[in-house]
């Protein structure tokens, strides 16, 4: 080797080395969430006080915590939102009490979303992001330049669900790239559906990706039989094994409360005149497509000479302008199937969402397109393993959405 020859490999961390860095990376970003968000106060812990429900053997509150996306039943106070968050809340809840769990809300939802920079962390690794730099950069990216910092900052009852979403999809991304076992894939798309109801549209994605190989289910020297023989049968029966017990609870929990297997509840709750006014021209239907288009890809803040310099109006902002970030997954690599499949969950996931109602008021950007996020960021990180770096241009859109991020935080206290 001659003295000017350089070894461009980048450097192999120890996995354990890799993994004391990422818990404190976590640390670091749990006390800069709850710096941030541990003045405000949502005024609505209703996760906290469902689970104390569950834990006294009730699917209702006692009293209704707001006016809004409450439902009132023969005297009953329920709660609409999907119930996995209060099941996951169930044993902090029993340690400390309903009242003191609200009260520790920013603590909660500090810890929760440093866990999603944590497991975002160890997702690279799973997935073969080995320099630290790029590590860090791309958990700077999820972790603080999308909607995740806004959420964990404003708290509430709306927004933790995205919080317990978040890590949940990641857990399922990390056994996606490691063991990919079938049963355990189908109990995570559960427990997200029972947090977030659109990301149970990411099971038909699971379906190909546990799929051996495209090529022999499209090659035209073998028959039709070869080709269904060929097909991953035990594996998409344990995806639905693991998916059965959440369908099950959803149609019980529907229908203790509302006499209603299929009522979720969502076209019960209280809403302001002008969101039930939406909701009455369908709670899904093609007509809210344009609104939910233009908040999530077109919208754009009112630009200003005053600090922040730039204001919201709390419909929605567009993901380009928010997090740019995310346009590294344009480097996911096209010929790897992995990318089309992880594309194909993102857009299956992002249908219902579209064809909503709510829009995601009050927002800073676009909350509910979270759903779709950790896809789209692991096409992202499959593109850094690739060409194993952050382009300079990848910086300077992660550094942006970090900019817009930190905005958020100063909105969350004066955006109403």
């Amino acid at each position: 080797m001659t003295p000017t020859a350089v070894d461009a490999r980048p450097l192999r961390v120890p996995a354990v080395n890799a993994t004391l860095v990422g818990i404190g990376v976590a640390v670091v970003a749990f006390f800069v969430y709850w710096f941030c968000d541990r003045s405000f106060d949502a005024g609505r812990g209703d996760f906290f006080y469902l689970a104390d429900a569950f834990l006294h053997g009730r699917t209702w509150l006692v009293s209704p915590l707001g006016p809004n996306d409450v439902i009132l039943v023969d005297g009953h106070t329920y709660v609409p939102f999907a119930p996995f968050p209060a099941i996951v809340l169930v044993p902090f809840v029993a340690l400390v009490g309903p009242d003191a769990g609200d009260r520790l809300e920013p603590g909660v939802n500090a810890f929760l979303a440093a866990t999603v920079v944590f497991l975002a962390w160890w997702v690279q690794g799973r997935i073969g992001v080995e320099r630290l730099r790029d590590r860090f950069a791309l958990v700077l990216l999820l972790g603080f330049g999308t909607q995740v910092w806004w959420v964990t900052t404003r708290g509430g009852v709306w927004h933790t669900g995205h919080l317990v979403a978040m890590i949940i999809t990641l857990l399922l991304l990390a056994e996606m790239f490691g063991r990919q076992r079938a049963l355990l894939m189908g109990l995570l798309v559960g427990a997200a559906f029972l947090t977030r109801a659109p990301l149970a549209f990411a099971g038909p994605a699971l379906a190909l990706w546990v799929v051996p190989s495209w090529s022999a289910l499209v090659d035209g020297s073998r028959s039709i039989r070869d080709r269904i023989v060929g097909l991953p049968w035990a594996s998409w029966l344990w995806l639905l094994v693991g998916f059965l017990p959440a369908a099950v609870f959803f149609l019980w929990y529907n229908l203790d409360r509302f006499g209603s297997a299929t009522e979720s509840g969502y076209a019960l709750a209280t809403l302001p005149p002008w969101l039930e006014q939406l909701r009455e021209e369908g709670l899904f239907s093609p007509v809210h497509i344009s609104m939910n288009i233009d908040y999530l890809f077109l919208k754009l803040p009112t630009f200003t000479n005053t600090f922040p310099y730039i204001r919201p109006d709390g419909l929605g902002m567009s993901v380009l302008f928010t997090s740019p970030g995310l346009l590294l997954a344009a480097l996911s690599p096209v010929r790897d199937r992995r990318t089309w499949v992880l594309l194909i969950a993102a857009v299956l996931v992002l249908i219902p969402t579209l064809l909503y109602y709510g829009g995601g008021w009050l927002q800073f950007g676009y909350r509910y397109f979270l759903d779709s996020i950790p896809f789209i960021w692991a096409m992202a990180v499959l593109g850094v393993a690739r060409r194993r770096q952050v382009p300079w241009w990848g910086w300077t859109l992660i550094l942006w959405s970090v900019l817009i991020g930190m905005a958020s935080v100063y909105w969350a206290y004066n955006l109403h």
